[in-house]
């Protein structure tokens, strides 16, 4: 019970909360592509996600997304190698924070991980593919979810939450909070599940 409320309490530091209305959410100290400067792998800083393995060998759920173009993408269908689905939302100055880190990761994984970024913004699919052209994200997709069935499957209550799936499908960890995704912490995390 005392280590579930320590969880809680760094996941809230760490990250947006869905109950509090955006205008009071933490935000990023800089809107531009590259991570705020004294941001660190280690915690310290604007970084400073937690790490969950409680959910460590669940199934991925069946969930489909789409993008502003109205495409799919089932999560079932993303089996075969490892994938790395994180939440978050434009309002988010954490999200915001470290998505030009996951988009690193996927330019740099781009053969043995599948970096998938999902959305929780209701309604604002414009804002989202804006988002991603402004901040020229390449090797990501503005994938959406407009019903936060990934939010609520997680529970977490915290954007960004990112989960790390191996390659059948089941999850890994979680990373509750933001991260950033460029630094060495990140190659430790996925040494055991990458080929």
């Amino acid at each position: 019970m005392i280590i579930a409320l320590a969880l809680l309490s760094a996941g809230l530091l760490a990250g947006c909360d869905r109950q509090t209305p955006a205008e009071v959410q933490p935000q990023s100290a800089s809107t531009s592509a590259a991570p705020a400067e004294g941001a660190s792998p280690d915690g310290a800083g604007p970084f400073n996600g937690t790490l969950d393995i409680a959910n460590r060998g669940a199934a991925m759920p069946d969930v489909t997304f789409t993008d502003p173009s109205g495409a799919k993408l089932r999560t079932l269908d993303l089996k075969g190698k490892p994938v790395l689905i994180n939440l978050w939302a434009t309002w988010c100055g954490p999200c915001v924070l470290e998505m030009p880190t996951l988009d690193g990761l996927a330019a740099s994984r781009t053969e043995i991980l599948r970096v998938v970024t999902v959305s929780q913004d209701i309604d604002k699919a414009e804002a989202v593919g804006a988002f991603f052209k402004d901040r020229k994200l390449a090797h990501l997709q503005p994938w959406l979810d407009p019903d936060n069935a990934m939010s609520q499957h997680y529970g977490t209550g915290v954007l960004p939450t990112t989960v790390l799936y191996n390659a059948d499908g089941r999850e890994v960890w979680r990373m509750i909070g933001s991260h950033d995704w460029s630094g060495p912490r990140t190659d430790a995390l996925l040494a055991d599940t990458l080929p």
